[in-house]
């Protein structure tokens, strides 16, 4: 392939990404509202980091049904880990460690399963089956995820085209990650058997930014249904990416849809890369075929270097082994990510498997000059028989990882003689990515044994069907009808609360800027304070709204008793509405005319004294002294009628409508 000469992100268009032959699709993971768990009574959504105990534990690959074993299960039993689960006796119990059978699925989860899967269009299978799926990096302690797919073949409008859906699956959640060094990794153990969603798409989105328009578009279906769980980490994307002549390669957990759209555009840069770096290979003579390298103890000969990495290394005790890669001369500085080269390839894969996570982990004879001194250099050549059109790895640490660290070394080698490794990536915030593990294959996944099929019969869907919400495409449009802000129309679907809106503007005749300030800037302002907008439902939400459209309440008021509720109780105890009671809380009652007259004669009585520049002035000065009582109580064009009547004052006519 042709090397393609990458642009600045912000400056790539679609056509440059049709050059390349880009295709990317999600694999979006939305945690459920659900009480309990999948498959155990164990609450879910409660987390700490508190815990009563630690239970230590190592994974080992098990053949699948065909005798076969996953390539990550293989690659995990590399790593040689140390798993540690930190255990709250409130959110597990003894089968999120498989030493009790497993309780019959959470029917609360299938429900709302069942509902995203009709919304998206999907052809519901007739019968649920439940599978294993091998989990070898230890977030499961058990080894295995019970799942199950809950319906295939459907679709969304997005990006001005549809956009297929391969699947929904219905899972549960893995554990939280404390921390990973060297060959310990710790694991918090609360969210783990949480109901989990996940909706595949095919591979129909041919830019980065259409990756994350689906993105969002399927997190706001998610949420029109508010039975989805929000906040960091209840929404995870897989990102797939390949290009033309490559290979699909999996980006994991991505928590920002706004971030997919950089490390699409990396990872595309890195397989053309990796593909161009395949080409200058073959030039050199160097296939899979014809590889070439030698590897040995180079110990001694750096024991004196002037490069402090390694000084430390050799002086604490550990092992330094080099791996000379014949024809790889100057393939290791070739440019694959932003700020990135080849050499980060090979580093990654070191830091992983062979668990040497203290970087520096390993220095090339590509960047020579930065490193060991010329003669250092020369004589690890000669003890490799390299020469100058070779490149030289070295890594250090002890026997065991230094050797695991070589062996991955010529691997992932030989894999670019091939091109595009089949990789699973971790994202990182600058938009690159790394190395993670080997892309999981079909042998991961085999039959639950445990647990029975499940019928979904046709009168349950069709019960379903009856109270889902209104497609929330179908929601967008009317938004966008009435002119609101892109701003704003993404906030009400993030929330669920699009459809509200609608409804409240067509039904109670309430003007859309007054709806998308109580439902919109300010809902955005409260929940920035801490408050919990879930808080406050949308039948109080409305009745709030329908009070304001019968004038018994101001704006303002509407708003100031939007936020008095989302920091009270739920329920009251006398049982009385909320609402009703908040108005008379705030005394934001409606005010007669009688009570308003009074109110002025009296505040024009109090300013007879005073002295004002003009007529605007005096207009000005009565109208705040009056609306910082009355504020919540009447509209300030009411007080401004009154005021004019009553005194004859007149406001400037460019003061006319204004609020003190």
């Amino acid at each position: 392939m042709r090397e393609f000469s990458f642009k600045p992100f912000d400056q790539m268009t679609p056509e440059d990404y049709a050059q390349i032959g880009l295709k990317a699709g999600l694999e979006v993971h939305q945690q459920l509202l659900t009480r309990s768990k999948l498959f155990c009574r164990c609450p879910a959504g409660h987390y700490s980091d508190e815990y009563d105990a630690e239970i230590l534990r190592h994974m080992r690959p098990t053949l699948s049904e065909l005798g076969e074993y996953d390539g990550t299960a293989l690659m995990e039993k590399k790593t040689k880990k140390n798993i540690t689960y930190r255990i709250n006796r409130h959110t597990v119990c003894t089968y999120e460690f498989d030493d009790t059978p497993p309780f019959f699925m959470d029917q609360e989860s299938l429900e709302i399963a069942l509902e995203i899967g009709l919304l998206l269009n999907l052809n519901m299978v007739s019968e649920l089956h439940i599978a294993r799926k091998q989990y070898l990096d230890g977030s499961i302690p058990t080894g295995f995820q019970r799942t199950t797919i809950v319906g295939v073949d459907g679709w969304i409008p997005c990006c001005g085209k549809k956009i297929r859906i391969r699947q929904l699956g219905l899972e549960e959640d893995a554990c939280r990650e404390v921390s990973d060094i060297g060959h310990e990794r710790v694991y918090l153990t609360d969210r783990l058997g949480m109901p989990l969603i996940e909706v595949v798409t095919e591979p129909d989105m041919q830019t980065p930014q259409e990756a994350a328009e689906v993105g969002h578009m399927i997190r706001m279906l998610c949420r029109s249904t508010r039975k989805v769980r929000t906040g960091i980490g209840a929404t995870r994307q897989d990102v797939n990416v390949s290009v033309k002549g490559g290979t699909r390669v999996e980006i994991k957990g991505t928590p920002q849809i706004t971030r997919n759209p950089h490390l699409i555009y990396s990872e595309a840069r890195r397989q053309c890369s990796l593909l161009h770096i395949r080409e200058l290979l073959k030039e050199r003579g160097v296939t899979s075929d014809t590889l070439q390298f030698e590897k040995n103890d180079v110990t001694r000969l750096v024991s004196r270097s002037i490069y402090a990495p390694l000084r430390t290394a050799v002086e604490s005790g550990l092992k330094v082994k080099c791996v000379a890669l014949k024809g790889f001369g100057g393939i290791f500085n070739v440019n694959t990510q932003e700020n990135t080269t080849f050499a980060k390839e090979f580093s990654d894969r070191v830091r992983v498997i062979a668990c040497l996570t203290l970087l520096p982990n390993n220095v090339h004879s590509d960047m020579a000059s930065e490193t060991l001194s010329g003669k250092d250099w020369r004589e690890i050549r000669k003890r490799l028989r390299a020469d100058h059109l070779d490149a030289l790895i070295l890594v250090w640490g002890n026997e065991e990882d230094t050797e695991t660290a070589c062996n991955e070394i010529v691997i992932r080698a030989k894999e670019a003689t091939l091109g595009i490794p089949s990789d699973t990536r971790q994202a990182y915030k600058d938009g690159t990515n790394g190395f993670e593990r080997v892309l999981p294959g079909p042998e991961r996944m085999y039959p639950d044994t445990d647990l029975p099929p499940i019928a979904i019969a046709p009168e349950r869907l069709k019960q379903i069907r009856t109270s889902l919400p209104r497609p929330v495409w179908d929601v967008r449009d009317e938004l966008r009808a009435m002119h609101l802000s892109e701003d704003e129309i993404r906030m009400l679907l993030r929330t669920g609360r699009g459809q509200l809106f609608c409804n409240v503007v067509r039904e109670l005749h309430i003007a859309p800027q007054t709806a998308a300030e109580v439902l919109c800037r300010r809902m955005k302002s409260f929940s920035r304070r801490g408050m919990n907008i879930r808080n406050l439902s949308d039948s109080e939400i409305r009745e709030v709204l329908q009070h304001h459209s019968a004038g018994k309440i101001t704006r303002a008021a509407a708003v100031r008793i939007v936020e008095h509720l989302l920091g009270q109780p739920a329920e009251q105890p006398d049982g009385k509405s909320r609402v009703q009671r908040a108005i008379y809380e705030l005394h934001a009652g409606p005010m007669d005319d009688a009570e308003l007259r009074a109110l002025v004669r009296e505040h024009l009585r109090q300013c007879e004294s005073l002295v004002f520049n003009d007529a605007d002035d005096q207009w000005r000065f009565v109208m705040g002294q009056i609306m910082n009582q009355v504020r919540f109580r009447v509209e300030g064009s009411i007080v401004s009628d009154a005021l004019r009547r009553m005194a004859k004052v007149q406001p400037h006519p460019a003061a006319q409508g204004m609020q003190p």
